[in-house]
């Protein structure tokens, strides 16, 4: 069982930057594969990012290629998205994810145990 909590989120004019945090709990953290994914008003939660330990592949979708970058800190439980050259498009609900390891890329909401209950980001033109 992981249990997840995000901050991070907030306002920001398009091209600023955000940190997005996830603190995990659960003694087997450093086993599942993280990721980050999104939702936008009216649209379907779309994978953003993974993490997988402890080869430490990272994944991302094309739209936030070069933008985005996850990070993971098993010591502390913790998973981070750095998001730089924000759009508008961008807006989202972002959540956290944790997956239970098995082979693949994972970036299917379903591919996914656990979630966290997300985090607002904000992005003005």
């Amino acid at each position: 069982q992981v249990h997840m909590v995000e901050s991070g989120g907030g306002w920001v004019q398009a091209g600023g930057s955000l940190r997005l945090s996830c603190a995990a709990s659960g003694r087997t953290f450093g086993v599942y594969i993280m990721g980050w994914f999104r939702q936008a008003p009216g649209k379907e939660r779309e994978f953003v990012a993974a993490f997988r330990w402890p080869t430490g592949s990272t994944y991302y979708a094309d739209s936030v290629q070069g933008r985005f970058t996850i990070s993971r800190d098993n010591a502390e439980n913790m998973v981070y998205l750095q998001m730089n050259s924000l759009k508008p498009e961008d807006t989202a609900v972002y959540y956290c994810s944790a997956a239970q390891p098995r082979r693949g890329i994972l970036i299917r909401p379903s591919d996914y145990d656990y979630w966290g209950q997300g985090t607002q980001v904000t992005v003005s033109s």
